[in-house]
């Protein structure tokens, strides 16, 4: 029995090879702040523009007849995100930030009553239902950008 060698050899496919073998070795940090910051930026976007929750739904009114979760625009500056080399976080260090996410009731800590203004109205009561307000998330729409941008970050690899 012979042994028999096919050797292939095509134009390229050598770099080819080397661009492939060099995605092992990315900087792959670079591109866990791409994806931060498209989070980020469609966080915000959903905080001053869409007032919906990640999965489309609309945020419930709120009683001062406000622009929902944008009343300062605090909220919205606050989002930021943190990136490793395997990571991206996205979020707010807001104290407030997590009743408008989950939704909750608040009680008084230190008193018998709340105490605050809605409009001109002065209010005092012993506890308030806060609707949720899903901000953070990622919607179909968002998970597409996502993929998009890493697709476009290997392929600038490979080239």
């Amino acid at each position: 029995m012979s042994n028999a060698v096919l050797d292939v050899t095509e134009h390229g496919l050598d770099e080819a090879i080397l661009a492939i073998e060099g995605i092992a070795d990315a900087p792959r940090r670079e591109l866990m702040e791409g994806i931060g910051r498209l989070v980020q930026e469609q966080t915000r976007r959903r905080i001053e523009e869409e007032k919906t929750a990640p999965d489309g739904s609309a945020w419930k009114p709120n009683h001062a007849g406000t622009s929902i979760l944008y009343q300062s625009g605090a909220l919205s500056a606050s989002i930021d995100y943190r990136a490793t080399e395997t990571t991206s976080l996205v979020g707010t260090g807001l104290i407030y930030a997590r009743i408008h996410q989950d939704g909750g009731v608040i009680t008084p800590k230190n008193a018998d009553a709340l105490a605050f203004q809605i409009g001109n109205k002065f209010v005092m009561t012993s506890r308030v239902t806060m609707p949720r307000r899903q901000y953070l998330g990622l919607s179909a729409d968002n998970q597409r950008d996502i993929v998009e941008a890493a697709e476009d970050w290997v392929g600038r690899l490979l080239q």
